[in-house]
């Protein structure tokens, strides 16, 4: 079964049953009140002829006397403690005589309630009473409600009646709302089939904003396809640019080794600037593939190591390692020795890269200044040569270059300040950017939510 059609079954159903309950509820609520009603009122009339028949002399025959204190369309009757007549029964209107033979569970004291004979409801009421000879006797009074049934009869096909013209709103809601519930989702099965079909990302159409849960699933319906054309272009883009960046270095190879091999017999010079480049490419290659390989897969293989951590210590070893392969002047100042909480690697490996884009585009020393106010702060100082303004937001994008023959010229890939910004995302580290074209770069790294001291 569809789940329009689950929808419209399960709620009409619902209110069917509800309109029906209350109804019946209706009904039966009425005819208790209607029926105790009555019997209180034939047991008054019943208290006022006992106390006639109290009044009365013995001039007046008790036939007599039950003939005139007999309600209208009713019987009216003596019987004695073991329940026999003691007297003929009287009768009124239009009462059939086989009333007079309706037998009774007879039960000695007051007794009332609603009895049926021939199709017809009758108040009974039994009052005991002192008759004339001196011993107890009890009167019996009954009355017909034929016209309480009659009532209920009309009550009854009101009831039917507006139950039926009620249930037609039911039927029409349930299929109104069957169709409001189901519109969007089959709005987003048919977005979703042409998303299939098209190989395109497309969003549902939304006429007006509310606050309810179908308006937010198409709306975050919406947001998932734009993350999703965003990562899939940013995919597309990510693998042009890798393919563009390792076609380079295989290009490079290829040639050098076409030419060792056309003449690196007849001419050893070539043969050594052959293996050099090669060299320096599969090196440029392999870089490149550990960087993208670990960008890629992050998730498994970016788990922290929280240790305990000497700040100052670590710096220095990354500036001193600097200094020795670009035999460059690295000045480091610090005011404090520093203890921090954090993965002494990936820190290390964040350093690194800072330290080592200073060394590339600068010629001049490199100064590392190293804070603690509130938090830890690295500055890495260069006089270099500097990031236009309007790509100091694009740096740490994927292959971003700001200049890229410079780039090429100095064997940067694209990666490292993408790379960066991954490792202090995970390590909860802020990065600031300072830098004027021709005068140098500033980074500042500000270490957020370590534990320090």
């Amino acid at each position: 079964m569809k789940l329009k059609n689950k929808i419209f079954f399960y709620s009409t159903f619902l209110f069917v049953i509800l309109v029906i309950l209350l109804s019946a509820t209706i009904y039966f609520t009425f005819i208790n009140i209607t029926y105790d009603r009555e019997l209180n009122r034939v047991e008054s009339n019943a208290q006022n002829i006992l106390s006639g028949l109290r009044n009365e002399t013995d001039e007046f025959s008790v036939i007599d006397l039950m003939s005139f204190y007999v309600p209208n369309d009713g019987m009216l009757r003596i019987v004695n403690q073991d329940g026999q007549l003691m007297s003929p029964a009287v009768l009124s209107g239009e009462v059939p005589n086989t009333l007079k033979d309706y037998q009774i569970s007879f039960e000695r004291g007051r007794q009332s309630g609603v009895i049926t004979h021939s199709d017809v409801s009758y108040g009974f009421v039994q009052l005991p009473t002192i008759w004339r000879d001196g011993q107890v006797v009890y009167m019996q009074v009954f009355e017909s409600l034929e016209t309480v049934d009659n009532n209920l009869d009309i009550l009854k096909l009101v009831l039917f009646l507006v139950t039926i013209i009620a249930l037609i709103p039911v039927f029409v809601s349930g299929k109104l709302l069957s169709d409001l519930i189901i519109r969007p989702i089959q709005s987003l099965i048919q977005t979703m089939n042409e998303i299939k079909s098209s190989q395109t990302f497309k969003h549902i159409p939304l006429n007006k904003q509310s606050n309810d849960e179908l308006y937010t699933m198409g709306q975050t319906f919406n947001e998932l396809m734009d993350l999703l054309k965003e990562n899939y272009e940013k995919q597309e883009a990510f693998v042009s640019n890798a393919s563009h960046e390792l076609r380079t270095p295989l290009t490079v190879i290829e040639s050098y080794a076409s030419l060792v091999k056309r003449r690196g017999l007849e001419r050893p010079e070539v043969v050594q600037e052959s293996i050099d480049a090669i060299h320096l490419e599969a090196v440029r290659m392999k870089d490149l593939t550990e960087q993208l390989l670990l960008l890629a897969r992050r998730d498994q293989d970016w788990k922290l190591d929280i240790t305990e951590i000497q700040l100052n210590q670590l710096i220095e070893g990354v500036a001193k390692n600097m200094e020795r392969v670009y035999r460059r002047s690295i000045h480091m100042d610090a005011e404090e020795s520093i203890i921090i909480q954090s993965d002494k690697q990936k820190l290390k490996q964040l350093i690194y890269i800072f330290i080592d884009n200073a060394c590339k585009y600068s010629d001049e020393p490199v100064r590392i200044e190293l804070s603690h106010g509130s938090k830890p702060i690295i500055k890495i100082e260069d006089q270099g040569i500097g990031i236009p303004e309007d790509s100091l937001e694009k740096v740490f994008d994927r292959f971003y270059r700001v200049d890229e023959a410079r780039n090429r010229d100095h064997g940067g890939t694209g990666l490292g300040l993408a790379l960066a910004k991954e490792l202090a995302d995970s390590l909860n580290i802020d990065i600031e950017l300072d830098s004027r074209v021709g005068e140098g770069t500033t980074v500042i790294l500000s270490l957020n939510s370590l534990s320090s001291h």
